[in-house]
């Protein structure tokens, strides 16, 4: 036993340069987020109301149309600050089930970076989840909890759950990822504020917990918020500030607020941009002292996303659109954030 335990610490010493060098080997980290625009696949789930996207539904969704929105959602991801070495995390919002979010892994784009899912059925409906999928060979998965809205003024409501994922990225940093897709405006911006401000209470009791615990925890608040930056459900409710200078401890700084004043936007409604997708983080990675720290972030405006001819020139080029076939990737654009090792 004795020249066991020997043998496995010399085996740990001579693997130990190995290790150090695959940490220092990345310096950047990129950390999106993606609205795909109803990712559902072609089977009939008798739990969800899915019934448009089959190939008999509305959408007249087939199995070729299935596997043209994988290829287009696979050439957006691929292509995430690939300057940079492409997205390491990337949370989704919009998606049916685990299966899709496998299908999109395993496309020949993204089989080569051999991305993990994380994901959980939540209860919405209409069937969309969020998940996360992330890049095994950067970020160890420790954990994850869903975590389910309630609004008590309407007991028969129902939303998605936000997804907690813990890991560990490059071998150095512990992440807190919170995926979300907040209650959208449908019925009026007046009447659906109240669950997007509980939606953001939500978050926050989250995010407070992991600060409390830790002050320095590095925390990532991401998704389809369905509110721009000065919504009363981001400043009031989640708490989160525009301006760096002014975050204090277990506090939020929303990087989203700059762009969003410069007129800026991932979504485009009525010939108007707004920014509703959003990535939210700790002042633990604001002002980080070790490890990783945010550096700056991007909207991800590539050509081949926005729409090129008719009264939508400009806009994403998405799905669908009035309910006719497009063919394009999403209406929305992917946004992320880049993270740099101090």
């Amino acid at each position: 036993m004795k020249n066991k335990i020997v043998l496995l610490t010399i085996a740990f010493l001579l693997s130990f340069p190995l290790l150090q060098s695959q940490v220092q080997e990345h310096k950047i980290a990129v950390i999106g987020f993606y609205n795909v625009e109803n990712l559902f696949d072609t089977e009939n789930d008798p739990n969800i109301n899915d019934e448009q996207f089959l190939p008999e539904g509305d959408y007249q969704w087939t199995p070729e149309r299935y596997e043209r929105k994988l290829q287009n959602l696979s050439k957006v991801i691929a292509a995430i600050a690939k300057e940079h070495g492409g997205v390491a995390i990337l949370g989704l919002s919009e998606i049916e089930n685990r299966r899709v979010m496998e299908d999109l892994t395993n496309t020949d784009l993204l089989r080569p970076m051999n991305f993990g899912v994380a994901h959980h059925d939540s209860p919405d409906r209409r069937g969309v989840d969020v998940g996360l999928i992330y890049r095994k060979d950067r970020f160890r998965v420790i954990g994850q909890k869903a975590f389910r809205l309630n609004y008590p003024a309407d007991t028969s409501f129902r939303t998605r759950d936000q997804l907690l994922v813990t890991g560990i990225l490059d071998m150095t940093d512990t992440l807190h990822v919170i995926v979300n897709h907040w209650p959208s405006k449908s019925g009026g911006e007046k009447r659906s504020m109240p669950m997007r401000n509980a939606a953001a209470q939500l978050s926050k009791q989250i995010s407070d917990s992991l600060m409390n615990a830790n002050p320095n925890a590095k925390v990532i608040i991401m998704g389809d918020l369905n509110d721009n930056p000065n919504a009363k459900s981001l400043v009031e409710h989640l708490g989160a500030k525009g301006k760096a200078k002014d975050v204090g401890e277990r506090e939020l700084f929303n990087p989203m607020w700059q762009p969003y004043r410069d007129g800026l936007g991932s979504y485009a409604y009525r010939d108007t941009w707004e920014l509703i997708d959003m990535i939210i983080i700790s002042n633990g990675l604001l002002n980080a002292k070790t490890g990783y720290k945010y550096k700056s972030m991007e909207i991800f405006r590539a050509n081949f996303l926005l729409t090129k001819t008719g009264s939508f020139t400009g806009y994403p080029y998405r799905t669908y659109a009035g309910g006719a076939y497009q063919g394009g990737y999403s209406d929305h654009l992917p946004v992320f954030i880049i993270l740099q090792r101090n």
